[in-house]
């Protein structure tokens, strides 16, 4: 058996607990905690047994919980869905789930605005919201994570005049270690909501979260397949025209998919949708397959039969491909240049609401990494964002990597939450630029198939390393938090160090933690690889004011 993929720790340890506990009106958060729980996240790059996970149900549950484990020391970690691609959420002393603590509290139509628990669902949300008429202002590419984790990793979508999603937030509920339950606004706290929005869940668990809302409304998306030349000449025309934006650079070939929206009022929908109907018709007559060429490299190189690849998408087709050979330049070129001719081939539009059109396949496990650099402003770019696509592929051509499509472009205005990589104003642009291998996945006991995945782990890091090198600092960019993998070199670790404290402000965000996490119990060791904070007294693994976890519900 394949190993599972998404949110396999996360589902299982949920689903043990709801069952047991179906048949009690209340539970005891604390001596109920699920012992030795174990959770992997969705690419399948990290797993932990956690030692103790607690499942609060109220806010009450959550600060007992909070107040205990400040008491004896004992670390805290908070989980959302585990769709980081990093360890970010992970610890091996303790772990907390809200997501039992997942309602929609309350929607001001008239106000636009929504406030939820921190363990609601984007998804759940984005369908009440719709009810009322409204939406939220953007969205990322998944919509299964909590709210909570969704901004505190400082999630975006796409758009040059849309911020990142903690841009959205208006106010927090946060329950810290030192100072109990906290109400913040940009009114009541500006200095600490500011840090809060996007705190990497180290200045106290967030429990409630109201964000504004916009009026709900359908898009209209285009994908068309282009060359780099023609992308750079329509760049500055696009960016201004475009709601959201989206280009998807394959590498070994000069194919760049461009997807835009603009917004559709009813009849503008109502027009494109009969003509999308009308070409869907012809497209059926013609029996066109866009993934006929995907499926063609699969049956030739004897990977798969014509009846085992016939029922297979595109992306699934492009997986079982690259597991093949996944460290093989000249396989991946035949790759990607297979999976260029899909693209042409679903060139076209639809549309539908928001939030069911920014959403798109992100493909099986992977290792990733995210780089975010400032642009200019949207009314005037500075030219980075194309340069740094330029260079980043012509260093893929020079050192002959195996790069896999897509290198995911995107962008977002500024934030004014100080620890988002999108920090600036709101006329500032800022670019995403995202670099990718997917993961065979082996067989369960298929020793062979690990040591083939690890290789593919290694190569990645090399990647990883040489476009950091080369690229963040001419560009000064910094990675998205949920991708930021600690190095294991201490130079290179140091260096880390060094560019995050020139992009954000370090020293009022350790100071934020003093005061309001002084036993450092919401860290782990990737918080403190990033951010080390001295301490008098420092958590640990210990049993102190933790009463024995009991393996009923395990």
């Amino acid at each position: 058996m394949k190993r599972n993929n998404i949110l396999a720790g996360v589902l299982l340890v949920g689903a043990a607990g709801a069952s047991y506990y179906s048949g009690f009106a209340r539970r005891d958060p604390i001596l109920s905690a699920t012992p030795k729980a174990e959770f992997s996240n969705w690419s399948g790059t990290h797993t932990v047994v956690a030692h103790r996970l607690y499942e609060p149900e109220s806010l009450k549950d959550l600060e007992n919980i909070m107040n205990l484990a400040h008491k004896g020391g004992s670390r805290l970690r908070v989980v959302g869905s585990a769709l980081s691609p990093n360890g970010m959420a992970f610890s091996e002393e303790g772990m907390l789930s809200l997501a039992h603590m997942d309602a929609i509290l309350s929607i001001d139509a008239e106000r636009r605005l929504v406030t939820v628990q921190a363990g609601a669902r984007i998804a759940d949300v984005a369908a009440r919201l719709r009810e009322h008429g409204l939406t939220l202002q953007n969205y990322a590419s998944i919509r299964e994570q909590s709210v909570a984790g969704f901004v505190q990793a400082g999630a975006h979508g796409t758009g040059a005049g849309i911020p990142p999603v903690d841009a959205q937030v208006v106010g927090m509920k946060l329950v810290t270690p030192a100072e109990g339950v906290l109400d913040i606004t940009e009114e009541s706290d500006p200095e600490l909501f500011r840090l809060a929005r996007v705190g990497l869940g180290c200045l106290g668990v967030v429990a409630e979260l109201t964000l504004r809302c916009v009026p709900a409304h359908r898009l209209l998306e285009t994908t068309s397949v282009e060359s780099a030349a023609q992308v750079c000449a329509a760049h500055a025309t696009r960016l201004a025209a475009a709601r959201h934006l989206r280009y998807m650079w394959i590498p070994h070939t000069d194919a760049v998919v461009v997807v835009q929206s603009v917004e559709a009022g009813p009849e503008a929908a109502a027009r494109a949708e009969a003509e999308i109907a009308a070409a869907a018709a012809a497209a059926g007559r013609g029996k066109a397959d866009p993934a006929a060429a995907l499926r063609a490299l699969a049956v030739t190189a004897r990977l798969l039969s014509e009846r085992e690849a016939a029922p297979l998408s595109a992306f699934q087709l492009r997986d079982e491909l690259l597991a093949h050979a996944p460290l093989d330049a000249g396989w991946v070129r035949r790759v990607n240049a297979a999976e260029a001719a899909y693209w042409r081939g679903s060139a076209g539009h639809r549309v539908g609401w928001s939030d069911e059109v920014l959403g798109f396949d992100c493909g099986g496990q992977q290792c990733v990494s995210e780089a975010c650099f400032a642009t200019g402003t949207r009314a005037a770019s500075a030219g980075a964002d194309l340069a740094y696509a330029r260079d980043l592929l012509a260093l893929v051509e020079r050192e002959g990597l195996p790069a896999p499509a897509p290198i995911e472009q995107r962008w977002t205005a500024g934030s004014a939450s100080a620890m988002s990589p999108a920090r600036g104003g709101a006329a500032d642009l800022f670019s995403w630029v995202g670099i990718i291998q997917y993961l065979p996945v082996p067989e369960d006991g298929d020793a062979e198939g690990e040591r083939r995945r690890d290789a593919v782990v290694q190569s990645f890091k090399r990647y990883r390393t040489l476009v950091s090198e080369a690229l963040f600092d001419k560009y000064d960019a910094v990675e998205h938090w949920a991708k930021v993998e600690p190095p294991e070199d201490a130079a290179e670790l140091e260096a880390l160090r060094q560019r995050l404290g020139r992009r954000f402000p370090v020293a009022a965000f350790q100071a934020a933690r003093r005061r309001l996490d002084p036993k450092n119990i919401l860290s782990n060791d990737w918080v403190n690889a990033l951010f080390p904070l001295p301490q008098t007294e420092e958590a640990g693994d210990s049993d102190e004011g933790q009463p024995a976890a009991r393996a009923e519900a395990a």
